[in-house]
């Protein structure tokens, strides 16, 4: 089968975070042990998703790992003109939710599946495909877990995210937060004689916001990226039930995304200060006033020297002559930091096109990644 033609059948699957992905992964597990792959299954509690980690050719050396998430983002809400959950291909391009982020590169790597199976590898090729990338980088690590158990570990991996087949050698980390205010319900009316959840939430928004103008005037820069700082960002607000009620609880999500020199325990600690600093001069009156701040999520970001050998041998299978830094997070921080697997960012298509309605991938790119994928299988043929 083609790239574009396991594209078709990847993108049937509906595979949204919030849905089961084993149909997938099974139709993935079918295609590898076609091959002639060693593959493992590696199932969540429910069984209903799944990792997925094949390897291709002798076991007893560590070789080449191809990592993609199988997850894609929702479409509802978005005013799409095809049908997102089947491929339509009109001027160069394949439309669905998927194409570009990042079930391109999954084709791309069953493809190349097909041709390691019908060749004698020398440096084994390992396939690595996980489940809940898209709320955090969740699925995958159980099989980081496994992979820190194995005797053998990869020699490199190659996370196919979507970078025009650039070789990109890092991106930020991130730590999802909560923050639950409590304060004293009143009447409107009286207002001042009760203690505004919602008002203590905005304070802290205020301190969040001086936290990172601090960090933008003063903080070292990475010009590799686009936003060249680390950044703090509030997402989502929750409190009050009724305009007459002074409302006694509040919530609100937010996130830090540290470049690779900032410490984001540094600023949790900071973060922790501010809320003191707030209730300090409340709780003489309110003494339930209080600021609960708790982490709901985090990975750590990738930073590959520019001078790695791992990024050295992906620049020569792809002809590339310089490297950048994506804005968007992977698994590549974990596959890195919790394996030491050294780890590039290298896929076909544009994060341009991802989460939106009408995604696409070129059929150009889709034959890069192809063009990639057959070198690095003439280099394991012969041995790295």
């Amino acid at each position: 089968m083609q790239t574009a033609d396991i594209l078709s059948d990847l993108i049937a699957f509906p595979t949204v975070s919030a849905d089961p992905n084993r149909a997938l992964i099974d139709y993935c597990a079918e295609h590898l042990n076609s091959c002639g792959a060693v593959v493992e299954v590696i199932p969540d509690a429910t069984g209903g998703k799944a990792n997925l980690y094949a390897t291709i050719g002798p076991q007893d050396r560590p070789g080449v790992l191809l990592s993609g998430h199988t997850d894609v983002v929702p479409v509802e809400g978005q005013a799409w003109t095809v049908l997102p959950f089947a491929m339509t291909k009109a001027d160069g391009k394949l439309f669905g939710r998927g194409t570009a982020d990042m079930k391109g590169f999954v084709a791309s790597v069953l493809r190349t599946a097909s041709q390691a199976g019908k060749t004698e590898l020398a440096t084994p090729l390992h396939i690595a495909l996980s489940y809940d990338e898209e709320i955090g980088c969740v699925g995958v690590r159980s099989m980081i877990d496994m992979l820190a158990a194995a005797p053998f570990r990869p020699r490199f991996c190659i996370v196919g995210e979507p970078t025009l087949m650039a070789v990109a050698t890092g991106h930020k980390g991130k730590t999802g937060l909560k923050a639950t205010f409590t304060g004293r319900e009143g009447h409107s009316a009286l207002a001042p004689m009760a203690l505004n959840a919602i008002h203590l939430a905005a304070d802290m928004i205020g301190a969040i916001r001086t936290i990172q103008a601090r960090i933008v005037a003063s903080y070292p820069k990475d010009p590799d990226y686009d936003v060249p700082y680390t950044t703090l960002h509030v997402g989502r607000i929750n409190g009050g039930v009724a305009l007459n009620i002074v409302p006694n609880h509040c919530t609100f999500a937010f996130e830090i995304r540290n470049l690779a020199q900032d410490d984001p325990e540094a600023l949790l600690q900071e973060l922790a200060l501010a809320a003191e600093e707030i209730l300090a001069p409340i709780q003489p009156d309110f003494p339930e006033a209080a600021i609960k701040i708790e982490v709901t999520n985090t990975y750590p970001p990738l930073d590959t020297a520019r001078d790695a050998e791992v990024v050295s041998f992906v620049k020569s299978l792809t002809g590339a002559n310089g490297t950048n830094k994506v804005a968007f997070g992977t698994e590549g921080g974990l596959f890195d930091q919790r394996l030491g697997v050294p780890t590039v960012i290298c896929g076909p298509g544009s994060m341009a096109q991802g989460h939106k309605p009408d995604e696409f991938i070129s059929l150009d790119q889709l034959a890069q990644c192809d063009t990639m994928l057959d070198a690095l299988l003439d280099r394991l043929r012969t041995g790295i």
